[in-house]
């Protein structure tokens, strides 16, 4: 029997074989509102020239708790964010206090909500004054997630959890079809590339009782809007559906690998709101159809692997880079620059997470960056289709993953991008496979 594994993102701690569920699960739900209280600079896209100027949907973080049978924790936090760096992260999961791994970070991408600390730092050059407004809402960020998992943890009831698995279809793979071609191929039937139209869903309702939250993903950036106010973009029209069709449920967004995936055609508000009816639709028929119960007992595997750069640009290149006329090259020469003259040398690798939770035989690997769509599809089909599910933007968002096969072809997933997040240069030959290695380590 075919079964979805993308609902995997909710348990953490340690499996051991014989453990009974006659106890039960537990789970707890909360929400704290992030969005920025005054004027701060956005985030996603480099032609922004001045701060945000309003509000269309307030941002959240929401956090669902889960206990298994045995007393074992773990936490989930979707994030209205762009992205959130390493540091941060870090400083989140201490004030949590629940072991790392048991700690599981997702932001959903859209690109209508702030810059966050050093997450795609090298897009603009700030003045110092904006800067520090961005460092102290990092500082606010920090507590919210902390106080989210908090309230989460302590709002613990028995609860049953089940999973299924909806489809949608908006998504696009943008390095195959021009952005102007895609309705005419739409209306053909002639989009290319590869894409993952899956809609995991994980049901969570009180022990006998009414809904109390649904965690679900998509593949696809949230890139539909692109204007001056906050917003979750599709995947906060879409939650916003989800609560309202459910009175009293929460509804959790997670990002699968869609760092090469976009919603087209876009730029108006009311296809933001179409793509989150939509998806809502495809979370509404898998809550309508087969679900099946979750039992067992959760583990959890954290794991850092040092991917290395092709290479490291010489002190002399630097420099010259400080004068160039492009601010991305600019900035990232300061920051390279600061990197050196802090540690004496620009490092030539990078610590990537790898987060992998099984329950029984079902597996999520949560990834840090933004992962394009080949590693959802091969990962599945290696650690067995329709019981694996792969999330990207969790933990660390710092950079795009390209599969072999992007990286070979370039452009800005396959490299180009890595001068906005300020690394030196793009990744070495053979990150897939070392990624893909080490998520079937941590599955064993």
């Amino acid at each position: 029997m075919k079964r979805a594994a993308w609902i995997l993102v909710l348990w953490a701690g340690c499996a051991q074989g014989g453990v009974s569920d006659r106890a039960g699960w537990k789970a707890g739900v909360a929400r704290v509102k992030i969005t920025p209280p005054g004027p701060l600079w956005m985030s996603g896209y480099g032609n922004r020239t001045k701060p945000a100027e309003g509000t269309l949907q307030d941002l959240w973080v929401k956090a669902l708790a889960i206990e298994d049978p045995s007393g074992r924790q773990g936490v989930v936090l979707t994030a209205d964010l762009v992205g959130i760096d390493r540091e941060l992260s870090e400083r989140i999961c201490r004030r949590i206090g629940l072991p790392r791994e048991s700690i599981l970070i997702a932001c959903s991408h859209t690109h209508t909500g702030p810059m966050v600390s050093t997450n795609l730092e090298c897009m603009f050059d700030l003045p110092p004054v904006e800067r520090d407004k961005i460092t102290d809402y990092a500082t606010f960020l920090e507590s919210a997630f902390a106080d989210a998992a908090a309230k989460a943890i302590r709002s613990t009831l028995p609860a049953e959890l089940s999973f299924g698995n909806g489809t949608a279809r908006f998504a696009v793979n943008r390095r195959n079809n021009p952005e102007k071609e895609v309705p005419e191929r739409i209306e053909r039937g002639e989009l290319k590339g590869p894409v993952d139209y899956d809609v995991p869903v994980l049901r969570i309702t009180r022990a006998g009782g009414p809904l109390l939250a649904v965690l679900f993903g998509y593949a696809c950036h949230n890139t539909v809007l692109d204007f001056y106010q906050w917003s979750g973009d599709y995947a906060g029209f879409a939650q916003v559906e989800l609560e309202k069709a459910h009175p009293g449920a929460t509804a959790l967004f997670f990002m699968g690998c869609g760092a090469d995936q976009n919603p087209l055609p876009r730029r108006k508000v009311e296809l933001a709101e179409e793509y989150g009816h939509r998806l809502a639709a495809g979370v509404d028929r898998a809550l309508e159809g087969r679900m099946e119960r979750v039992s067992g007992a959760l583990s959890a595997r954290y794991s850092l692997l040092d991917l290395p750069f092709a290479r490291i640009p010489a002190e002399e290149d630097l420099r010259k880079s400080l004068e160039d006329p492009k601010v991305s090259e600019r900035r990232r020469a300061q920051v390279l620059m600061e990197q050196l003259k802090r540690s004496g040398r620009v490092s030539p690798t990078y610590a990537y997470p790898v987060q992998v939770w099984r329950l029984g035989e079902l597996t999520l690997a949560a990834l840090g960056g933004e992962v394009v769509v080949d590693y959802s599809l091969r990962l599945k089909k290696e650690l067995d289709e329709g019981r694996t599910w792969v999330a990207g933007y969790c933990n660390d968002v710092m950079a795009y993953i390209p599969s072999e096969r992007v990286l070979n072809e370039g452009g800005y997933e396959g490299g180009g991008a890595m001068v906005y997040y300020g690394l030196p240069s793009p990744w070495a030959a053979g990150l897939e496979d070392r990624i893909v290695g080490r998520v079937k380590e941590l599955a064993r």
